[in-house]
């Protein structure tokens, strides 16, 4: 129930959602001074939201610095979490914009940093039934030069809670001792950080990837001028945000 809703929540925290709302009810209310409101309201939230300022602003303090290892810095596993790759029709695995997390762990390997890699990821689609992606993860880990005795997989998790206490349970049944690195987005960290803490680990480091924003040299038109596609942009953003509160309160995090 928790998955379902989750997935029916996670369509209304976009904005570009409250204003399609918005007009729907605009269109069905009779007053014509709601009807002004509605217009004033669904104009100052697309002039909010749009600001390329306000969001680069908020996402740069919410997101973690970058984490610099060297050499010496050793972690028996490292856990990717899902979330990174999706199926189309014929389930066929495909990465989308958050493949950095990948990228990042095959980094971490192959550079010695970690000696092993749980991949966490059930699947995430509500309505059809599809392929778990750590399996798709692990033929591409494998791919990129990982020998298979050094990936894990974890296939029931559809959400972060579950990607912590799933994966908790393979590092105890197998006894790999921390420290341990949790390999997620940047704007996932403060949430993730949280809820594996929750879930009873202890040693462990979190790397940031790919970053929504990142600080670079000012350009004015990067900032002034409004982005109709932040519209979407936000609900991650917005997601990361409830959801910490969420998990708090439920007492998963």
């Amino acid at each position: 129930m928790f998955f379902i809703l989750s997935k029916i929540f996670y369509f209304l925290l976009a904005p570009i959602s409250w204003i399609f709302i918005l007009l729907i009810v605009r269109l069905l209310v009779k007053s014509n001074s709601i009807k002004r409101k509605i217009t004033v309201l669904t104009i100052v939230i697309s002039i909010i939201f749009s600001n390329p300022f306000i969001y680069r602003s908020l996402v740069i303090c919410y997101q973690p610095k970058v984490v610099e290892l060297n050499k010496n810095s050793k972690f028996t596993v490292g856990i990717l979490l899902g979330g990174l790759s999706m199926y189309d029709k014929n389930n066929v695995g495909y990465f989308i914009s958050s493949s950095d997390r990948f990228i990042q762990t095959a980094n971490l390997y192959h550079s010695g940093n970690i000696q092993k890699i749980i991949v966490s990821g059930g699947s995430g689609i509500l309505i059809k039934k599809e392929p778990d992606e750590a399996s798709f993860l692990r033929k591409e880990l494998i791919r990129n030069g990982i020998p298979d005795s050094a990936i894990i997989v974890e296939t029931k998790s559809k959400n972060t809670y579950e990607n912590a206490v799933y994966s908790k349970k393979i590092l105890d049944s197998l006894k790999f001792s921390p420290p341990y690195i949790i390999i997620t987005s940047a704007i996932h960290i403060p949430r993730s950080a949280k809820v594996f803490a929750k879930a009873g680990y202890t040693n462990y480091t979190m790397y940031p990837s790919n970053y929504e924003v990142i600080e670079n040299k000012f350009v004015l038109e990067d900032y002034l001028i409004p982005d109709v596609s932040l519209l979407k942009d936000w609900k991650d953003f917005i997601k990361e945000i409830i959801g910490t509160k969420v998990y708090q309160l439920t007492g998963k995090a």
